[in-house]
C-alpha cells in the first residue's frame, strides 16, 4: 500500500512577514518613544521646580534687603554673622560642601557682598 501523495501546500511568505514585522515594529516604536516622552516629561517638570527656585531665591533676597535695612535703619549692623553661620550650616548639613556654596549665593544676593 502507498500513501496517496499530495501536492505541498505553500503559504504565501509575503503576507505573514508583513504582518509580523508590522507587529513587531509597533512595540518597538512604543519603546522607543517611551524613554523621549519620560524625558520630555522630567525635564517639564524641572523647568518647573527652577521657576519655583528662582521665585523663592528673589523673595528670600527681597526680605533679607527688608532685615538689613530694617535693622540699619534700627541702629545695628548691615550683617549678623553668626545669623548667617547658622544659614550656612542648615545648607551645609542638608546638602553638604555645595550646600556651603549655595548658601554663599543666597546670603549675597540678599545683603549684596562683603
Amino acid at each position: 500500500m502507498t500513501a496517496p501523495t499530495t501536492a505541498p501546500t505553500t503559504a504565501p511568505t509575503t503576507a505573514p512577514m508583513a504582518e509580523d514585522q508590522t507587529k513587531a515594529s509597533g512595540p518597538a516604536e512604543t519603546l522607543a518613544d517611551a524613554p523621549t516622552s519620560h524625558i520630555a516629561e522630567l525635564r517639564e517638570r524641572i523647568d518647573e521646580i527652577d521657576a519655583s527656585i528662582i521665585s523663592l531665591w528673589q523673595e528670600r533676597a527681597t526680605l533679607s534687603r527688608e532685615v538689613g535695612a530694617t535693622r540699619v535703619a534700627s541702629g545695628g549692623t548691615r550683617l549678623v554673622l553668626s545669623r548667617e553661620g547658622e544659614i550656612l550650616d542648615r545648607f551645609r548639613a542638608a546638602l553638604g560642601p555645595d550646600g556651603t556654596q549655595l548658601g554663599l549665593l543666597i546670603l549675597r544676593a540678599g545683603r549684596g557682598p562683603l
